[in-house]
């Protein structure tokens, strides 16, 4: 079973596809069907030099084997922080697990970000783990008191992490599913963070630690930076679309 994937998908929206959700699939089949390359002639004369520039910055950062999994969260503050937390640490995907409420962000607390990543839906875990691990990924599950902490976790082959949600944790199927639990640790009496803010702590030492065994910021390959390239110049110009249409038919 694929997951559904909602690139630059709006957050909250009640209905199967939000606005923005069909603008970035008519950006993707302009790309698809004109390339990448013929995609930014077309729009860079249309962005300033400072903008291109922070575009093939964030590019040269993103990192596309690390991937943060999220299972049935339904507090949408919670949701959207996540959202910000992968695009804010360079990550690319956020894989979610909706086995009973559908992942649903607060409207404006994502600030953007939720158009520069791919969240990429599932309503089974083991069939997110599966794809995953298709494609070279070990998989960790968060658990207190895991005897392996993200200090620990190996990280010199493509790795994701799943979180579970605010009160029951990882259900048995997606702890069952992973490879092994890992921890994040903890120094004081509470014996839990809040989901947003483990996203946050754990993401941000694997990104690190990733970062640091490859040697690199980032590790996007040509042919998906050169795609990411176009679909961003295309998002930051209102109306993108229909340049394409009229300049490439």
């Amino acid at each position: 079973m694929r997951g559904v994937s909602d690139a630059n998908a709006r957050p909250g929206s009640a209905g199967p596809r939000s606005n923005a959700a069909g603008v970035a699939e008519s950006i993707d089949r302009a790309i698809a069907a004109h390339g990448a390359d013929a995609v930014c002639a077309v729009l860079g004369p249309l962005l300033t030099p400072e903008r291109i520039a922070r575009i093939d910055a964030v590019l040269a950062a993103r990192l596309q084997s690390v991937v943060p999994i999220v299972e049935d969260t339904y507090d949408p503050h919670n949701a959207a922080a996540t959202i910000r937390t992968t695009e804010a640490l360079g990550l690319g995907e956020l894989h979610v697990i909706e086995p009973n409420e559908r992942f649903s962000a607060a409207g404006g607390v994502t600030r953007g970000a939720h158009r520069w990543v791919d969240l990429v839906r599932w309503k089974r875990a083991e069939d997110a783990v599966a794809a995953l691990h298709a494609r070279g990924f070990t998989v960790y599950a968060t658990e207190p008191g895991a005897a392996t902490s993200i200090e620990d976790v190996d990280v010199t082959r493509p790795l994701a992490v799943a979180f579970g949600n605010e009160h029951a944790g990882l259900s048995a199927a997606a702890l069952a599913a992973c490879d092994g639990t890992v921890g994040v640790p903890m120094y004081g009496f509470t014996e839990s963070f809040n989901l947003s803010v483990t996203v946050a702590l754990a993401m941000s030492r694997i990104a690190a630690r990733r970062r640091a065994a490859i040697g690199a910021a980032g590790d996007l390959d040509p042919a998906r930076r050169r795609d990411l390239r176009a679909r961003w110049f295309a998002l930051k110009i209102r109306g993108a679309v229909g340049i394409l249409d009229r300049a490439l038919a």
